[in-house]
């Protein structure tokens, strides 16, 4: 049957930024779809409440504790998820993220540290794990969960969009290298009800603009964005690499601005 593609029985999954929103909805739905999960953040209590939940579905969970900017970290939970399970079939890379600032705002070390977290971090956990599914499974597929700040222009997002502009095209670039043995993909998400738009959805003026601009008229949620990660991570995707799929209601344009400060002359310049 068709739906069994869909299946990730008795496949070992890593999720990063697990503890809540998306990376939680994603390793959750992994577990109700077979698999056997490691979860990845920086806050224990959090991870332990997503490991409660996959362990509700009768899978194996497991918390590691991790900082993706420290690759040491990276290094440690790979090699922690194949002692534990003994192989790897699967990473999502979830965790990144930028709070909005605005171009003139934006130092150098913002603007790096960016790039760091949402394109270099993927960058190197992907490295290591694609070695140890090769190593332990043979094959395998990752999952990068990206932005539709990376492909479309949106005001007070440089710092962010720079960063999920490399991690679109990081995904295509590995996706060429690592084929055939390990899949690369992206999720282009759209506007999401997570902690990181409370700002929105408790602003009825934002929201409602939102939902106006967003053609299926709502938010999504973290169920909409692992759907699309079971598809691309299981093998109903077989015959998929180097894709970024967009999952953002039908948007074309930003659903709402933040606008940045109009540029002034400084009070040095001289007249």
């Amino acid at each position: 049957m068709i739906l069994d593609d869909f299946r990730l029985t008795n496949q070992v999954a890593i999720v990063t930024g697990a503890g809540v929103g998306i990376g939680r909805a994603i390793a959750v739905g992994f577990a109700e779809a077979g698999a056997d999960v490691v979860v990845a953040a920086r806050t224990r209590s959090d991870l332990d409440e997503t490991v409660r939940l996959i362990e509700q579905t009768g899978r194996r969970g497991l918390a590691v504790p991790t900082d993706v900017m420290v690759e040491d970290e990276l290094s440690s939970l790979v090699d922690t998820t194949v002692k534990e399970f003994g192989w790897l079939s699967i990473l999502v890379n979830n965790a990144g993220g930028t709070q909005p600032r605005a171009s003139m705002q934006t130092s150098a070390k913002y603007l790096s540290t960016a790039l760091h977290f949402n394109a270099v971090a993927p960058f190197l956990l992907s490295r290591l794990a694609a070695q140890a599914m090769v190593d332990t499974d043979g094959s395998g597929s990752i999952v990068n969960v990206s932005s539709r700040s990376g492909d479309m222009v949106m005001s007070s997002m440089l710092a962010y969009g720079a960063g999920k502009a490399a991690l679109n095209m990081l995904t295509q670039n590995m996706a060429a290298d690592l084929a055939p043995q390990v899949r690369v993909n992206a999720i282009g998400v759209g506007g999401v009800a997570t902690q990181s738009m409370d700002f929105v959805t408790s602003n009825d003026e934002l929201r409602t603009q939102f939902e106006t601009n967003t053609p299926m008229r709502r938010i999504g949620q973290p169920s909409d964005i692992a759907s699309a990660a079971l598809y691309l991570a299981s093998p109903a995707s077989s015959w998929v690499t180097g894709v970024v799929l967009r999952v953002d209601g039908g948007t074309t344009k930003p659903s709402f601005d933040l606008p940045a400060p109009p540029l002034r002359p400084s009070a040095q310049t001289v007249t």
